[in-house]
């Protein structure tokens, strides 16, 4: 279905920088693989997806619920059809109707994982492949996958994370000058949709056309050995598994430089889209590395502050009774026994 003709401006969202420019590039290169946003309820996440649809050539939004089937994401085959006219009948699903737009998936961290494959594969090659009994039928499926998901809901996969191209993690906003800016842009909006959409037309057509031009601009970019250089350094001092960091940080650099009408991919194209390719792949043996949900994996341990010298005083408190003072252990050496076989009579 098409964007609904009373959605909020994109160009109106208000402290969502980071996410603006994630959901930009991965409108203009969708190849990357989409975009996994993180954060509380009520950061606008729906909002900014149904907001970037519009933008797009067709303006086309398609959601998929949660208890969808497989079936009713990739489609289905009639084969009852090939053995009588010797012919496949395809009935498209979701992944067909999402060509060209977005594909919006709200807490895809409660989907199995088989749908959340299916949903990767798409969104990274382009294209959609079902297969039942030997037939098999495929498809263009090219759109922008966004996926949302509440981090105190649970967190996904690591292999699954890892095939999102961008992450962008939303937090509660606690500036109250930005918080009121937010609120009086949302009430004008409602008061009047019409009218707040006027005011913002222009804006929205110019960055429409950007996102065409980028796309065409696209292919004519190029990396040089000095991006490629910062690429290579970034993801090895994330510590990241494998090379998707690397081809992901080059092709978000690139769609970035295009939409900015740049002459060439520059180090500072890099630096701005590293945060957002780095976010989910960070190594876990990384204790300064935020995790999916933005926080660093100390940031999770629980705090012990008990002293660590072995000549502490232990606690004093009525709820540490029973506490007993960490004493050395010694180590003995134990010889390794060799069993005994027993013969048969």
């Amino acid at each position: 279905m098409n964007a609904s003709s009373s959605a909020f401006p994109f160009t109106a969202l208000i402290g969502q920088e980071a996410l603006q420019q994630a959901l930009l590039i991965a409108a203009v290169d969708p190849g990357i693989g989409g975009v996994l946003v993180s954060g509380p309820r009520g950061t606008a996440k729906t909002t900014a997806a149904r907001a970037l649809a519009e933008l797009l050539p067709e303006g086309r939004l398609v959601t998929l619920p949660l208890g969808a089937s497989e079936d009713r994401l990739i489609g289905t085959l009639d084969l009852e059809s090939v053995l009588r006219d010797g012919a496949v009948k395809f009935s498209p699903g979701l992944l067909a109707l999402a060509h060209r737009g977005v594909l919006y998936v709200d807490e895809i961290n409660l989907l199995p994982d088989t749908l959340v494959d299916a949903l990767l594969d798409a969104a990274a090659s382009g294209t959609n492949t079902v297969e039942r009994d030997g037939v098999s039928h495929s498809h263009e499926a090219r759109f922008v996958l966004i996926g949302t998901m509440n981090p105190e809901e649970g967190e996904l996969r690591p292999q699954l994370l890892d095939r999102f191209g961008l992450m962008v993690a939303l937090e509660n906003c606690f500036d109250a000058t930005l918080r009121q800016r937010i609120v009086k842009a949302r009430l004008a909006f409602d008061a009047n949709p019409d009218a707040f959409r006027r005011d913002h037309a222009t804006q929205q057509a110019a960055l429409a056309q950007r996102i065409r031009a980028a796309r065409d601009a696209l292919p004519s970019l190029t990396f040089d050995d000095a991006v490629h250089e910062q690429v290579s350094a970034r993801c090895i001092e994330a510590v990241v598994d494998g090379l998707r960091a690397d081809l992901v940080m080059l092709r978000a650099a690139r769609a970035l430089a295009a939409l900015e009408a740049a002459d060439a991919v520059t180090l500072e194209h890099v630096e701005r889209v590293a945060e957002a390719v780095l976010l989910h792949r960070r190594h876990a043996d990384d204790e300064h590395a935020p995790s999916a949900s933005g926080t660093s994996s100390r940031d999770n341990e629980p705090q012990d502050n008990t002293p660590r010298s072995s000549n502490a005083t232990p606690p004093q408190n009525d709820s540490d009774w029973g506490y007993l003072q960490a004493e050395p252990t010694g180590l003995a050496h134990v010889k390794s026994v060799v069993p005994l076989t027993v013969k048969k009579t």
